[in-house]
Order: C-alpha cells, then sequence, then structure tokens
C-alpha cells in the first residue's frame, strides 16, 4: 500500500510539474509586450541619473505606469539596470533567481508539526533530499501563478523574493544543539533586519514582521528581533526622507495621487485580495461607495477566513498542555513554542502566510513572495495533506490559466491560497500530538 501511495504521488507531483511548465512555457508565444515593471523601474532609475524627478511619469521613457517605491531604492536598483541587461534579458533572469529562491530556502526537516515517523520525534532529516528541494523549487514556480505574473510584468519581487528566501534561511535555520542557541542568534538578528528591509519595499505587508512572535526564543530575544525588523524597516523611509527630501516629497504625492494627468497607485485597483474582494461584495447590495462598510467587510473576511482559523489552531496545539499556577497564555504559548522548537518554526512561517494573504493590496505578482513561504510549509506535509496542497495550490490554478482563462480573473489565485491555507491547518490540527519533551 505505501507503495502504491508513493506511486500515486509521484505521478502527481510530475503532472503538477508539467502543467508548472506547461503554463509558463504558453506565455513564450503570446504576442503581448511584457516586462512593463521592469521598464518602469529602469526608466526611473535613468531619470534619476538624468536629474529628472523619476516620480513624474512624463519623465519616464517608453511608459506610462509610476515608480512606486522610495526614493533610497533609486540607488539600490542601479546596478541591476545597468547598460539595460535587466531590461533586455528579464525573460532569463528571473526563472533563474526563482529558481535560486526555491534553492534558498530552509526546510523545517519534519513530517506535519513534528510527529513521530523519522526515528527521532521531532527531529528531521540532517540535510534536505532532492525531492524536498525539487518540491520548494516547483512551489516557487508554480504556487498561485504567483511567478507566473512576475514574469509577464517584469516585477522586482523576484528580487525581493531572493532577499526573502535567505532572511528566512537565517531566521529558520535551526542550532545543532541547544548550546549553540547563542551562537544562532545573531545570525537571527541579521535575518529579522532583512527581512524587514523587504518589507520596506512594500509598506502594506509590514504586519508580517509580527509572526517572528512564534519563534522557539525566550520572550525578551523575540521581542529584540521584532524590534530589529521594524528598525530595519523604518531606516529606508528615513534615509530616503533625510537624504532625498525632494524626491520624498515627490513620492508622497505620486503614492497620494496627488500629481494630476498621471497613473496612481490606488488602494482599490484590480488586484486578488481580500479587499477587493469585500468591495465586490458591497457592490452587488449597492454600498461600492460606502468605504466603512467595504473596510468592515474586509475585516471581517480576514478575520473569519484567516486569523480566527490561524489563532484557534495554535490554542488547540498548546491545550493539552497543563497550565501552571498564575500562567497566562502568552506565557504558556512562549514555554510550548520553546519545548517544540521545529514545530514552532513551523507556525511561524504558517504566521507569516496568514499575515501576507490578508494584506488589503495582494497583487498579482506578490502572491509569488507568498508562494515562498507556501514552499517551506509544503514539503514536510503528509502524504494526504501533501497531495490536497498540490491540487489547490499548483495544479488547480494552472490547470484554468493554461486552458485559456482570462488572465484578468485574478481571483484564482487568491481562492487557491485561501484553499492552501485550510489544507495547512487542517493538517496542523491533525498533527497537535508533539511530545512535550522535544528539545534541541
Amino acid at each position: 500500500m505505501a507503495s502504491r501511495r508513493n506511486l500515486w504521488l509521484a505521478c502527481l507531483i510530475a503532472l503538477t510539474a508539467l502543467l508548472v511548465i506547461g503554463n509558463l512555457a504558453s506565455d513564450v508565444g503570446l504576442d503581448v509586450k511584457y516586462g512593463w515593471d521592469t521598464r518602469v523601474n529602469c526608466a526611473a532609475v535613468d531619470a534619476y541619473a538624468g536629474g529628472l524627478d523619476p516620480y513624474f511619469v512624463k519623465n519616464l521613457k517608453g511608459t506610462k505606469l509610476s515608480y512606486p517605491y522610495l526614493p533610497v531604492t533609486l540607488e539600490a536598483f542601479r546596478p541591476f539596470c545597468a547598460d539595460g541587461i535587466l531590461v533586455a534579458h528579464y525573460k532569463t533572469i528571473f526563472p533563474v533567481l526563482a529558481v535560486l529562491c526555491g534553492l534558498l530556502l530552509p526546510g523545517l526537516g519534519l513530517p506535519g508539526l513534528g510527529l513521530p515517523g523519522l526515528g527521532v520525534p521531532g527531529l528531521g532529516r540532517a540535510r534536505p533530499s532532492a525531492r524536498d528541494v525539487g518540491l520548494r523549487v516547483l512551489c516557487a514556480l508554480g504556487a498561485f501563478v504567483g511567478f507566473e505574473w512576475v514574469q509577464a510584468s517584469g516585477n522586482f519581487a523576484i528580487l525581493s523574493g531572493v532577499l526573502t528566501a535567505i532572511a528566512l534561511r537565517l531566521l529558520l535555520s535551526p542550532p545543532a544543539s541547544g548550546a549553540a542557541e547563542d551562537r544562532s542568534f545573531p545570525s537571527r538578528l541579521a535575518g529579522a533586519a532583512l527581512l524587514g528591509l523587504v518589507m520596506s519595499f512594500k509598506l502594506v505587508f509590514f504586519p508580517v514582521l509580527a509572526a517572528l512572535y512564534f519563534l522557539p526564543l525566550p520572550r525578551r530575544r523575540k521581542l529584540m528581533l521584532i524590534a530589529m525588523a521594524v528598525f530595519s524597516f523604518a531606516l529606508p523611509i528615513l534615509i530616503s526622507r533625510l537624504a532625498y527630501p525632494d524626491l520624498f516629497a515627490s513620492w508622497q504625492l505620486a503614492v497620494a495621487g496627488k500629481i494630476p494627468d498621471q497613473h496612481l497607485v490606488e488602494l482599490f485597483e484590480s488586484n486578488p485580495s481580500l479587499l477587493l474582494l469585500a468591495r465586490d461584495l458591497m457592490g452587488h447590495v449597492g454600498l461600492i461607495d460606502s468605504k466603512p462598510a467595504i473596510f468592515a467587510t474586509y475585516a471581517f473576511a480576514v478575520t473569519a477566513l484567516v486569523l480566527v482559523p490561524f489563532a484557534l489552531s495554535i490554542l488547540r496545539l498548546i491545550g493539552s498542555r497543563p497550565a501552571h499556577e498564575g500562567d497566562s497564555l502568552p506565557a504558556r504559548v512562549d514555554r510550548w513554542l520553546m519545548d517544540h522548537p521545529r514545530a514552532a518554526m513551523r507556525i511561524t512561517v504558517l504566521a507569516m502566510f496568514a499575515l501576507y494573504l490578508s494584506s488589503p493590496r495582494l497583487k498579482e505578482y506578490a502572491f509569488f513572495e507568498l508562494a515562498l513561504y507556501a514552499a517551506i510549509l509544503l514539503v514536510d506535509l503528509p502524504a494526504r495533506a501533501l497531495a490536497a496542497a498540490l491540487t489547490v495550490g499548483l495544479l488547480m490554478p494552472s490547470l484554468i490559466f493554461v486552458t485559456g482563462s482570462s488572465p484578468e480573473d485574478n481571483s484564482i489565485q487568491l481562492f487557491s491560497a485561501l484553499m492552501f491555507f485550510w489544507v495547512l491547518l487542517l493538517d496542523a490540527r491533525h498533527a497537535g500530538r508533539v511530545p512535550d519533551t522535544v528539545q534541541l
């Protein structure tokens, strides 16, 4: 039976890989001028180098779109845009970077949430298998068709994705033993700083940093990591304001939509987020112009579909642990996380996934970064959960798009990611019997 199950699962993985690759390959033959975001970003760098204000679209050659990033990024992006290499060859460079993301991602090395099955409860494999690495690469390339949008638009989410993968590797790589924890903390600080820096690219994803609280560390150290991440998030904003005051003022006008007759970044522009879903629902009842009603519906959807199910799963996991007299709930959570370090790291990534998914402005290409969190969580699922996750997260959306679905029908991405999240929660629910004696 195990042999038949493994064969069936291998066939499903192969079919999913064929669909993902076929979906990406089908875009090559389309008569569409792709790479608009790369052209915008590099045109902004060129305008800045030429002494022009890049936040005025009239100064950007070959595009009608605006530049959305902080002024300090103009210096950071300059090497990537040098000599027009990225604009000319992004179709080759981006897939290589996506594969690199999958290779850089850490493995948590446990089935489910640390159930026995590898010989020693809670302890994972010493080194990743080719199957694990392959699944992470496949997920980075195909989950929620996020990379397809990155490739089509040429969005710099591919660069933040590489940085995210490095940050997660620094944050989640477990120490060899408990005594090595002190030596691993500086690398975790570096990972927190890098993650905060990544979030400063797209300010709306800032709440993801709160997930660091679920790391298996003493509370003081977790708060230090969060503080480092917040500082790193704020630093580019501070540098932009102090070192580039004129450009920072222009950036504020651009993102607020106060520069007339040009493209502006709108919170309610088309994107597959729960906020836009709430707006569509309010449109059906005649309240599309009522922002309070839209935001109330959005808050309810985020709470009911993502945050409350996640919180209930965490409470269910720690519920079997006897409470010590006078222990508060946060103290019990801290102790449980410390006692189950690998499970805690999985919960940390799941929290990041949940908070990222809850963003009010989750653009199509941002699902690539969401896929990186998914890639870490996918690998260690038991067979049935892995099959379900592959089906809803990779196979189903790829099949829909490769059979001719309109690219504008991007709600597929949101529903795919939600179903993937619920599969993870169901696995957590059934994998809650983790021994209290697990230690690194």
